[in-house]
């Protein structure tokens, strides 16, 4: 299974961007496609999931309500849709994907990751 994300880039605060990840290879047994961040000095945290067969949605608290994570299953890619950016929500952005079921918000339990794309939020 490879994992591409895309859709980083520099923008303003209170601007939007949205990010994709597209997987190839063998995505049957997908389960959870997921989203992490790591800002410089800090450890990778949890930013969104959601369920590949039943589309249900997950978000840590500092995203909910500005970001949505969305699918397309017949292209096999998951999307992060993030408006109101702030300063703080700088980071590379990493997509995961698991293949059986697992603790969503815990990346050491995901089974592929995508090389990270970086979002910059500039004040």
């Amino acid at each position: 299974v490879q994992l591409q994300a895309s859709g980083g880039g520099l923008v303003q605060a209170g601007g939007s961007l949205r990010l994709s990840c597209a997987a190839s290879g063998r995505t049957g047994s997908t389960y959870y496609m997921g989203w992490f961040r790591q800002a410089p000095g800090k450890v990778r945290e949890f930013v969104s999931a959601i369920s590949w067969s039943g589309g249900r949605t997950y978000y840590a608290d500092s995203v909910k309500g500005r970001f949505t994570i969305s699918k397309d299953n017949a292209k096999n890619t998951v999307y992060l849709q993030m408006n109101s950016l702030k300063p703080e929500d700088t980071a590379g952005y990493y997509c995961a994907m698991a293949t059986k079921p697992i603790n969503y918000y815990q990346a050491l339990e995901y089974h592929y990751w995508g090389q990270g794309t970086l979002v910059t939020v500039s004040s």
